[in-house]
């Protein structure tokens, strides 16, 4: 047993021997390898640094350079690139990217000016633009070199546009100008271009003088017409055919129309001898125009025409169409204008090698005219590189023109009148039936009404003699002040207005002009009443006496200002003062339907704070006012009176409508409780009895003025004559149904009108002590009056 004990100690002993060498060995070979960073170049000898940026491709990435540190390393992006995280330095171990940077997009001006920037990877390169060079010489540059561009200054070099023309500079490039009487082949005058070349415009083309020769002078070439043919003054352009067409067999259209003749004969002979003596230096459109007008003004002086008028005016437009038609190539570019007695014209022309085109505006004092060139000039071959257009505009003509419609019917109840200046558009164009652009006309009106019909008409001289017809003409605009047409056709136009026929005018204004003052007495004696009279004095007469006072004041301004259009500030002022006037009355017509809502079921004896009654009655309508001023202040006054545009009559309309409808639903209820204290045995019979009274009074004065506004806006929709007349009754006594209604009507008023009477007619002294009786007794009365809100009826 011992021995076996011995062996298995000793068996321990030998283990725990190797284990104890074991870990020895491996501190050992622990204690001899390097840190992180370090390696041993040879056995047991030093720990030096690993220099992990020499591997290849590099523990970086992609466009990264690696930086070698002390037993580390660090990485950061080449130039040009910058991190995913926008860290400047970065780990191999943090995924982190490099990403090209777009220079030329951050910094548009990285180049300088006159550069084109070029993103490369990396970086970027710069390259001066064509026309420019670098100072230094060099195609590619970034920011830092020095480098700039400049101008590259080709007209330098001799010969670098070829003859007969002149190099001019130019920022970048330059321009090859054509002497006077060259030009390319391409037609163009001035190039850039290398390949092209000037030659003489004579050789190139030679039919640019059409029948005519061409030849070269010292401002260019000019051509020499053959006879019986022109180019209308302007050497530069074709020569064509001068015609006298336009008055051929016209002296039978002078028929039985004294003074025209003359004038007729006078332009055909003008025309003739023009075309035989073509291109002579003595002879002047301007005069011949000014003669045309002087010709008018003799027609035209002796007012209307007499006599079969349609005839005539068909006539007369006609020779002034042609007229202006043949002037119109005489005169000098770029036109003229004349004003006459009767007349007033502007001519616009246009003369040279090119077309004619763009847009062109001719204008009077009365109308204007808009087209294009190219509708003015017509077909090239005729009058190649010349167009002419007139607009005349006569100053009376309308009074021998108006009353021929033809087939035109004016709406119902109204009749046409010619609301312009009837104008006559002439053009070079020998085919202006039909235009592919139509012309765009504008006429301002004679008569500026409101909301009235327009139509753009023209002179049919073939339409039953002569009359007026809006075939191809429709109105893109209209508005108080002028009136815009469209027309597919050319002549003389003019704009009619449809105007409504108002029957018994007299008879109207007569009712007017009465019951406006008769008003006026009736709301003075109701205003002496309500604030003299003490004994009547209450809450619902204070009500009463400034609804009197702003009816009063609004017939007052009414008769003083409504037609005072004169002054737009004035009359805009009377129409802001009869907005805020009128309105003031319907507030104070609302707070009396208020405050017999508030006595009837609320409670009795109630009272307005005066206050109160202010802020409501002139409050209300002073911020309405206020509010249709800023938003809309040409709402105030029209050309016709001193009253609000049509359009904008809501403004009032609204809210008197609004109060209307707020004083009918108090008075429903009103006399729904009034019925049910009627049917109860109630002790306040006596002052149920006085709120009859007044609500039946009040729902009186509602109907007297609700009534009048709607017949009102009848009467703004021009309807019926019955409409006009009780618009008028209602509208010019309503201060005296108002009298009638709160003092005549009224037996405590009347009273008091007796005792007043008794005392001016009859005085008697009382003695002091019957003084002070008798004022404490009206006193008391007074108190109970207003004990109960009322006077009594």
């Amino acid at each position: 047993m011992a021995a076996n004990h011995s062996l298995r100690a000793k068996g321990r002993r030998d283990q725990l021997h190797q284990t104890v060498a074991l870990c020895l060995s491996v501190i050992v070979v622990l204690s001899q390898q390097c840190p992180k960073g370090f390696i041993r170049v040879r056995t047991r000898g030093p720990c030096v640094d690993d220099d992990e940026c020499a591997e290849e491709p590099g523990p970086c990435g992609k466009d990264t350079v690696c930086t070698n540190t002390d037993g580390s390393f660090y990485c950061q992006c080449k130039e040009g690139f910058r991190t995913s995280t926008g860290a400047g330095t970065f780990s191999a171990d943090t995924h982190v990217q490099c990403i090209d940077i777009d220079e030329c997009s951050e910094d548009k001006d990285i180049c300088g000016s006159y550069a084109n920037c070029n993103n490369t990877n990396p970086p970027y390169s710069c390259s001066c633009r064509v026309g420019y060079i670098s100072t230094t010489g060099v195609e590619k540059f970034i920011q830092g070199d020095n480098v700039t561009c400049i101008d590259i200054v080709e007209c330098e070099e001799q010969q670098y546009c070829g003859q007969h023309a002149s190099c001019n500079n130019t920022d970048g490039s330059h321009l090859c100008v054509c002497d006077a009487g060259f030009r390319t082949k391409s037609g163009k005058s001035n190039f850039s271009e290398s390949q092209e070349k000037c030659e003489d415009i004579c050789v190139i083309d030679q039919t640019i003088c059409g029948n005519g020769t061409c030849h070269r002078g010292e401002g260019g070439h000019y051509c020499v017409c053959h006879p019986g043919f022109t180019n209308h003054g302007d050497k530069g352009s074709r020569c064509s055919a001068f015609k006298c067409e336009d008055f051929k067999d016209m002296n039978n259209l002078t028929e039985n129309f004294h003074g025209a003749h003359n004038p007729l004969v006078d332009l055909e002979k003008t025309c003739l001898k023009l075309k035989e003596s073509i291109g002579s230096k003595d002879f002047s459109g301007e005069e011949l125009l000014r003669w045309l007008l002087s010709q008018i003004d003799e027609l035209l002086s002796g007012g209307p025409f007499e006599e079969n008028k349609k005839e005539k005016v068909s006539t007369f437009l006609h020779i002034v169409e042609s007229a202006l038609g043949l002037i119109g190539p005489l005169i000098q570019t770029p036109g003229t204008n004349m004003t006459s007695t009767h007349t007033e014209v502007e001519l616009r022309v246009h003369k040279g090698a090119e077309l004619p085109r763009g847009a062109v505006t001719a204008s009077t004092k009365q109308a204007r005219l808009d087209m294009q060139m190219e509708t003015a000039a017509g077909d090239p071959s005729e009058y190649p590189g010349f167009a002419a257009l007139s607009l005349l505009s006569y100053g009376n003509l309308e009074d021998s023109a108006d009353g021929f419609f033809g087939e035109m019917k004016p709406p119902e109840n109204h009749s046409y009148k010619i609301n312009s200046k009837v104008v006559t558009v002439s053009v070079s164009n020998r085919n202006t039936s039909h235009l592919n652009l139509p012309v765009t006309l504008t006429f301002y009106h004679l008569r500026k009404e409101e909301r009235k019909s327009r139509r753009c008409v023209f002179w049919n001289s073939s339409l039953d003699g002569g009359a007026w017809s809006p075939h191809g003409c429709t109105v893109v605009e209209s508005n108080p002040e002028y009136t815009v047409c469209s027309c597919s056709h050319l002549s003389s136009f003019a704009v009619l207005m449809a105007l409504y026929d108002v029957k018994h005018k007299f008879e109207l204004q007569l009712i007017t002009w009465v019951g406006l003052p008769l008003s006026l007495i009736c709301l003075f004696a109701c205003i002496l009443t309500f604030s003299l009279i003490r004994a009547i004095k209450s809450t619902r007469t204070t009500i009463h006496l400034h609804l009197c006072i702003s009816l009063f004041i609004s017939i007052l301004i009414f008769l003083a200002g409504i037609s005072r259009t004169e002054n737009r500030v004035g009359c805009a002022v009377v129409a802001g003062l009869l907005h805020f006037f009128f309105l003031a009355a319907f507030c104070w017509m609302c707070l009396e339907g208020i405050q017999l809502f508030r006595m009837v079921v609320l409670v009795f004896n109630t009272h307005f704070k005066t206050l109160y009654m202010m802020a409501g009655g002139y409050g209300v309508p002073a911020v309405i006012v206020a509010i249709s001023a800023l938003v809309n202040p040409k709402g105030y006054g029209t050309e016709a009176h001193c009253w609000l545009n049509l359009e904008f009559i809501w403004s009032f309309l609204g809210p008197v409508s609004l109060i209307i409808a707020v004083n009918i639903f108090f008075f429903l209820i009103t006399v729904v409780k009034l019925a049910q204290k009627f049917s109860s045995l109630n002790p306040e019979l006596d002052n149920l009895q006085k709120i009859k009274a007044f609500t039946i009074t009040a729902v009186a004065q509602l109907c007297v003025l609700g009534t009048m506004w709607i017949f009102g806006c009848f009467q703004f929709k021009e309807s019926t004559i019955v409409m006009s007349y009780l618009f008028t009754i209602f509208g010019s006594l309503q201060g005296v149904m108002l009298f009638v209604m709160h003092c005549l009507c009224s037996k405590q008023v009347r009273e008091e009108y007796r005792n007043i009477l008794q005392r001016c007619c009859a005085p008697q002294k009382k003695k002091y002590t019957e003084f002070t009786f008798s004022n404490s007794s009206k006193a008391h009365a007074s108190k109970s009056s207003q004990d109960t809100g009322e006077s009594q009826i």
